[in-house]
């Protein structure tokens, strides 16, 4: 597969995945979805892999969606369909949490959205000093995806979890650490080294217990997760991207102005 979105490459049995497209800050798209499934099914494969590096760009790892893409579909009267797209980025963050190799998440600036959910996917997250974790979702009307909801509500509980996922408001690096999902937190300057540093360790280690870890850790906590992803929120996007809230809310964020909901 051509790699147009991101970059695929494995030095010293470490795996990286490098989400490179700058011009919407890595919102995961088709493609940026089907490149990632890409990715993750060769690192899961890769002889030379031990462990895998998931990164975006210093400006930011991922900013979600592509609302400028949503928007423009709404413009031209065309039909928003999601559903493809929510069961591609599924596939991706199960891929993730089931693979049999640990997976660090190096976050830079923001991850938002899908972004902050596939964060989550991984088995470690090292974040920058500037990172933001933000659910960005309710903001536009439409609800987590990406696992975005069940990953969070795993890590932080319930309530939290409906505290972020309600009011969207941005989470930083420290509090990230102190809820509990950020396992370190470093200098933006230092951030590539501190992954690099733990990564290496992490390939010298031994391979069979690891891989054994996960399917442990997945079978006690994420047993129904692959049921989550189908029968509850590709139904539930579905639902809300078909409102007017949701255009309202993309009309909203493209205009840069305040969304006006009517619950419809």
């Amino acid at each position: 597969m051509e790699l147009q979105k991101l970059h695929y490459d494995v030095a010293d049995g470490i795996a990286t995945i490098t989400m490179d497209y700058p011009k919407n800050l890595n919102a995961i798209d088709e493609q940026m979805a089907d490149e990632l499934i890409y990715a993750v099914e060769k690192a899961e494969s890769d002889p030379d892999a031990r462990v895998v590096v998931l990164k975006g760009a210093p400006k930011a790892f991922s900013a979600g969606g592509d609302i400028g893409y949503f928007y423009d579909l709404i413009k031209s009267g065309g039909d928003i369909n999601m559903d493809g797209l929510i069961g591609k980025v599924g596939k991706v963050t199960n891929g993730l949490k089931s693979m049999s190799k640990m997976v660090i998440v190096a976050v830079s600036g923001a991850a938002a959205g899908a972004g902050f959910s596939l964060a989550l996917s991984g088995d470690f997250i090292i974040a920058a000093d500037n990172a933001k974790f933000i659910m960005a979702f309710v903001n536009i009307g439409l609800v987590p995806d990406t696992g975005g909801a069940y990953l969070l509500a795993k890590e932080i509980g319930e309530k939290k979890t409906m505290e972020l996922c309600a009011t969207g408001r941005p989470v930083d690096a420290q509090e990230a650490k102190d809820l509990g999902f950020v396992y370190k937190v470093t200098a933006k300057e230092d951030l590539d080294a501190e992954v690099y540093k733990f990564a290496k360790r992490l390939a010298s280690g031994p391979q069979v217990s690891y891989k054994n870890i996960k399917k442990q850790i997945y079978a006690a906590a994420f047993s129904d997760y692959e049921r989550y992803l189908d029968d509850v929120e590709i139904p539930t996007q579905h639902e809300c991207s078909n409102t007017e809230d949701f255009k309202e809310g993309c009309s909203a964020f493209m205009e840069k102005r305040k969304p006006e909901f009517q619950g419809k």
